[in-house]
């Protein structure tokens, strides 16, 4: 099925990613139906065209036939519920869905003083659990987009270390990517049909801990950082040569704020 026969995409977690994303999609001229776990939110996707669901990720899901006719299930939920994520695979199986993209994250990542890239071998958490599950499904295609930390203008990394919070292993380096880079990669994902594939979202810039939020937080907030020193030099950085290789992508947001 190509993206001319694409006409509705399910998001599964309508929240800080999710929801400008069903937004973003909107414009292109999908039908976009949106999950969240609060009520409140319902009336206000119905009020921008987002067809709304309540839906929340406990071990047995409620009836979810309805939300998923589409042609594109996105997940963007932070649940690591095994039980929950099993359950689901079993109602996509079921379904007409063949694309599947599961927003991850490069936590699944080891420290292992190197770059990682997508062929590094993962830690055995939950989060790689539910890629492997995935993935092993028979009866659709799953992308993992494995996203770095993320930031935005309403999510500033010089507002995460607040009230003297301590910032541990200062020498280390910063993996992050901007809300408009996730956003634009995963169009560029189903636009260009990119499904069975793993990529990293990361951007360019790697300073360290000490570079970067020592001048963010001390531009943002005017303040000095408090840095807990002596701690064991472990690092990794994350390798976006993939993702930037697909049609050639280039990142919004490359320095993440550290111009």
């Amino acid at each position: 099925m190509g993206l001319k026969e694409t006409r509705t995409i399910s998001i599964l977690g309508c929240g800080w990613l999710g929801e400008p994303l069903a937004k973003e999609l909107l414009k292109q001229g999908f039908e976009i139906k949106g999950s969240t776990t609060s009520k409140e939110k319902l009336k206000r996707f119905s009020e921008v065209g987002i067809k709304p669901y309540l839906i929340k990720m406990d071990d047995e899901i409620s009836d979810l036939s309805n939300f998923l006719v589409c042609e594109i299930l996105i997940i963007a939920i932070t649940s690591k519920n095994i039980q929950g994520f099993t359950y689901l695979k079993e109602q996509i199986d079921h379904s007409n869905i063949s694309k599947v993209l599961f927003i991850s994250s490069t936590s699944v990542y080891p420290l292992p003083n190197d770059w990682v890239t997508e062929s590094t071998p993962v830690l055995d958490t939950p989060l790689a659990k539910i890629e492997r599950l995935l993935n092993s499904s028979n009866q659709f295609n799953t992308t993992i987009l494995r996203l770095a930390g993320l930031i935005s203008e309403d999510r500033h990394p010089g507002n995460f270390f607040r009230n003297g919070k301590v910032i541990r292993d200062p020498e280390n380096f910063v993996n992050m990517i901007h809300r408009e880079d996730c956003i634009a990669i995963i169009k560029q994902l189903i636009f260009h049909d990119l499904w069975g594939n793993v990529y990293n979202a990361c951007a360019d810039a790697h300073p360290s801990k000490r570079e970067y939020y020592g001048k963010l937080i001390n531009e943002y907030r005017n303040e000095l950082p408090v840095f807990e020193e002596g701690n064991s030099f472990e690092w990794k950085k994350v390798s976006n040569a993939k993702i930037k290789s697909v049609h050639n992508y280039q990142f919004i947001h490359p320095h993440i704020f550290y111009e």
